[in-house]
């Protein structure tokens, strides 16, 4: 029989561990308990504070993990130096996000409160949303039906049989056994580099395009080639002189809300693609993160190829949660099949456990409620962001499809990369054009502004000063 439910007036029993741990934290912090100090048992704590003994068991558990405090055998637990804290300011070396490494920390690592220049929406868009409902309630069901192995290499079933659903949707006719899961688009994207290229094979690649591609691309001694990016697709008249003259095997492009510009390709861009990787025999890989917040009938290669040279990568990063770390590949059966065997040899699995929370998000409907309220936020966010930044005199170089980016030109005579280290200077992070080039070279001085932030008085304030 399940536990009652706490009432309402009464704090869970989490809530009261992580009460205690946090003034214990606190008060080492401070040096009110300063190093060595001995806490109190764990009898002696239960009973002054009014506790159970496992709510203070587990605390002092999150102080030792959290290095605050250290247990002595025969002897109880005792405080520990407090734990550094990292420097509101990063160091010198790591202040400027200017190429792909740096770029990618500052992602990751998030030293900046005024965060233009990030790749993913607020975390406050998805706090309180129906992921964070679902996810305060689904520990017991899931983990109640969770078996402690591997877990199949493929991924959860029901989720691949889900996404094979969602696919359709688009328009794409994948089965169940074309359908891999992933830990996002980014192992994506590895293992289908690994598997199809070599060292010294020659790739297309979008120019501006996705900046973590070209170091997985480098990483595999692969030359890329960029094709110039324009505002309804790649330049196919460049892309066909490019084929013709270096043979590539792949190309990779974002075809939809693409990243960095912004934009999306055309439908008869997207037929006469197709029609060039056949004359030319190389393969795409369509990478389309913004899926769920493109319209279903959008140009996709995918589509239009039916899974046949294209490989489809898409993921859950970008509309649910980047920390869940569920992506997935569709394509044909003998990739698939391939590229399923070099995820067992490199990882083994994934989590099965993630995958059941998207799963369960997903066939539960509150997936679905939580796109509608991203798009909602996302739109307003848009109109406003990019009416601010033609106020403060800066133009799109191309026109606005979806997705969190906007292309933004830079005055003349503006280096976005001294920019970038002004910006920096201030606490605000700015992705500079350069970075989004697989040669480094931008063809205009310009930056990536996610719509999100882009209407932040201090980076429009910063603006104003430095233009």
């Amino acid at each position: 029989m399940p536990a009652p439910p706490t009432p309402p007036d009464q704090p869970s029993p989490d809530t009261k561990v992580e009460a205690l741990f946090k003034r214990l934290a606190a008060a080492v912090d401070n040096g009110l308990l300063p190093a060595g100090s001995r806490l109190r048992s764990i009898r002696d704590c239960a009973e002054k504070e009014a506790l159970s003994r496992n709510t203070v068991v587990e605390a002092y558990n999150r102080l030792i993990a959290r290095g605050y405090a250290e247990a002595r055998p025969g002897s109880g637990y005792f405080t520990r130096k407090a734990p550094g804290h990292r420097a509101l300011a990063p160091a010198a070396h790591q202040s400027e996000a200017v190429d792909v490494v740096s770029l990618l920390r500052e992602q990751l690592e998030q030293h900046y409160e005024v965060r233009v220049g990030d790749g993913r929406p607020p975390p406050s868009w998805m706090e309180g949303s129906e992921l964070g409902r679902h996810l305060r309630g689904v520990r017991a069901t899931t983990w109640g039906q969770l078996e402690h192995g591997y877990g199949t290499p493929w991924g959860y079933l029901p989720l691949r049989q889900t996404v094979a659903r969602l696919l359709h949707e688009r328009a794409i006719q994948a089965e169940v056994g074309q359908v891999l899961l992933t830990q996002g688009a980014n192992h994506a994207l590895d293992l289908i580099v690994r598997h199809l290229l070599e060292p010294g094979d020659v790739v297309l690649v979008d120019s501006p395009g996705y900046y973590p591609l070209f170091g997985k691309l480098k990483l595999a001694k692969v030359e890329m080639v960029g094709v110039p990016r324009l505002h309804d697709g790649p330049d196919l008249d460049a892309l066909q002189q490019l084929a013709a003259a270096h043979r590539p095997k792949v190309f990779f492009t974002q075809s939809l809300a693409h990243n960095p510009t912004g934009g999306s390709i055309s439908l008869a861009k997207a037929h006469r693609l197709l029609q060039l990787a056949a004359q030319h025999g190389f393969q795409i890989v369509e990478d389309d993160p913004f899926a769920d917040l493109m319209p279903a009938s959008a140009p996709r290669l995918s589509a239009l190829d039916q899974l046949e040279r294209v490989i489809y990568v898409s993921s859950f990063s970008k509309t649910l949660s980047a920390g869940l770390r569920v992506g997935f590949i569709a394509g044909p059966q003998a990739i698939i099949n391939a590229l399923c065997d070099l995820k067992m040899v490199t990882i083994v699995s994934t989590s099965d456990f993630v995958e059941r929370v998207v799963c369960e998000l997903i066939v539960g409907g509150q997936y679905r409620r939580h796109l509608t309220r991203l798009k909602t936020r996302l739109e307003a966010a848009q109109r406003q962001s990019i009416r601010a930044l033609q106020q403060a005199g800066l133009r799109l170089l191309c026109p606005y499809s979806g997705g969190y980016y906007a292309w933004i030109a830079l005055p003349d005579g503006q280096g976005e990369i001294e920019l970038a280290r002004r910006a920096a200077a201030q606490g605000i992070f700015i992705s500079p054009g350069a970075v989004f080039y697989p040669d480094r070279q931008s063809t205009q001085a310009s930056m990536r502004v996610n719509v999100a932030y882009a209407n932040d008085e201090r980076f429009l304030r910063f603006l104003q000063a430095d233009g």
